[in-house]
C-alpha cells in the first residue's frame, strides 16, 4: 500500500512537471517575443515642436532597447480639440495589446473633471506608464510690451497664445476668477509655432515648461528679451524665486483651492499612458522598461544633450495623482467649472 501511494505520488508530480515544461515556456516566449516584428506608436496630443514632441521623440529614441523584442518606436503627432482628439483616440480606437501608448495633453483630466462632451475617455480606467518631467510652465512675455510682472495684468492686456487645453483653460480661469485681462490666440500646433509667433509680434506671450524653455530659449533670457511674469507649479523652480505661483494670486481659501486644482496638472506633466484594457503582464513590461530607460546611459547622456531636467515618477504614483485629481468637492468642481464657460 505505501509503495503504491509513493508511486502514484512519483507520476503525480512526474505529469506536474510535463505540465510546466510544456506551458511555462511557451508561456515566456509569447510574453518574450511579443514586440518582435512589431512598432510601437506613440500618439502625441501636440503638433510638432514643443514640450510633448521632444519628450516623446526622447523616449521613442531609447524605450525599444529595453522592451522584448526590441520594436521600433514612432512618436505619431495628433493634434486637436485641446488635446482631446488623441485622447479619445487612444481610448477608443488605439488597438489594447500595448502597440499604441500616448503623451496626452496634462490637464486632459480636467476635461474629464468638468464633462466636456467631447471627450469620450475615463483617465482612471487607462494604464499609466510613468513621467518623464513634471511641468511647471511659466507665462513669459516679449520685452517690448507694457506687461512686464503679472500685476500689471490686472490692468493692461495681454495677448496670449494659446497652444492646448492646459493653457487655455488655465488663462481663461484666471480671466473669470480674478479679472486678469487676457486675450487667447488658439490654433497654433505647439508651443514651439507660438514661439516664433511671439517673435513676429502676432502674440505678447505663451506658456511653456520652464525646464524647457530655459533651454530652447536661452538666448531670449540671456539677451532678456521676454520677461517671467508666472510659474504655474505647486512648487516653485529653484532658478525663479521671485517669480510668483499661481496658488500666491488667491485671496480667498476657494480661490486657493480653484488655483490649486489648475496647477495639478503640472505633476502629471510630460507623462506616458496606455489604453484600457491591457493585459497585466503588458502593462508590467511597459512599465519596466519605462524605468529602465530612465536609467540607460544613452538615454540620459541624449537627456542632458537637450539639458532636460528628469524629474521621473512611477506608473504607480502617477495613477494615484490621476486618482486624486478627481477628490475635489462637488461645489469646488462646479465652481471651477463655472470659470470656463466655453466648456461643455
Amino acid at each position: 500500500m505505501a509503495m503504491r501511494v509513493r508511486l502514484i505520488g512519483r507520476l503525480a508530480a512526474a505529469i506536474a512537471a510535463i505540465g510546466v515544461a510544456l506551458s511555462t515556456p511557451a508561456t515566456r516566449t509569447v510574453a518574450k517575443d511579443f514586440y518582435r516584428g512589431k512598432t510601437l506608436d506613440i500618439v502625441v496630443a501636440s503638433g510638432v515642436g514643443g514640450s510633448y514632441d521632444s519628450m516623446s521623440r526622447l523616449i521613442a529614441r531609447h524605450i525599444g532597447d529595453h522592451l522584448p523584442g526590441d520594436p521600433i518606436v514612432i512618436a505619431k503627432n495628433m493634434p486637436g480639440a485641446g488635446g482631446i482628439l488623441a485622447a479619445n483616440q487612444l481610448y477608443n480606437i488605439a488597438p489594447r495589446d500595448g502597440t499604441v501608448i500616448g503623451m496626452l495633453d496634462q490637464s486632459i483630466y480636467q476635461d474629464q473633471l468638468f464633462k466636456v462632451a467631447e471627450l469620450k475617455a475615463d483617465l482612471t480606467k487607462m494604464n499609466w506608464i510613468g513621467r518623464i518631467i513634471s511641468n511647471n510652465a511659466v507665462l513669459v512675455a516679449w520685452h517690448t510690451v507694457a506687461v512686464k510682472r503679472i500685476d500689471d495684468v490686472y490692468t493692461k492686456p495681454l495677448i496670449v497664445a494659446s497652444t492646448g487645453s492646459a493653457s487655455r483653460l488655465r488663462w481663461t480661469m484666471l480671466k473669470q476668477l480674478l479679472g486678469l485681462k487676457f486675450k487667447l490666440v488658439v490654433g497654433y500646433k505647439g508651443s514651439g509655432a507660438a514661439g516664433v509667433a511671439m517673435e513676429r509680434g502676432e502674440v505678447q506671450a505663451l506658456s511653456m515648461p520652464w525646464t524647457v524653455f530655459r533651454v530652447m530659449h536661452a538666448d531670449l533670457l540671456r539677451n532678456k528679451k521676454v520677461n517671467v511674469l508666472l510659474q504655474t507649479g505647486l512648487e516653485k523652480a529653484s532658478d525663479l524665486p521671485n517669480v510668483p505661483r499661481l496658488v500666491d494670486l488667491a485671496r480667498t481659501e476657494e480661490q486657493r483651492q480653484i488655483l490649486e486644482l489648475f496647477s495639478l496638472s503640472g505633476k502629471i506633466g510630460r507623462s506616458l499612458v496606455a489604453p484600457p484594457g491591457l493585459p497585466p503582464q503588458r502593462i508590467t513590461q511597459l512599465r519596466s522598461a519605462f524605468e529602465a530607460t530612465l536609467k540607460d546611459p544613452a538615454f540620459l547622456a541624449d537627456a542632458a544633450r537637450m539639458r532636460v531636467a528628469l524629474s521621473p515618477l512611477s506608473g504607480e504614483k502617477l495613477q494615484a495623482i490621476i486618482e486624486k485629481s478627481f477628490d475635489y468637492s462637488p461645489a469646488i468642481i462646479a465652481k471651477a467649472k463655472s470659470l470656463v464657460p466655453d466648456v461643455e
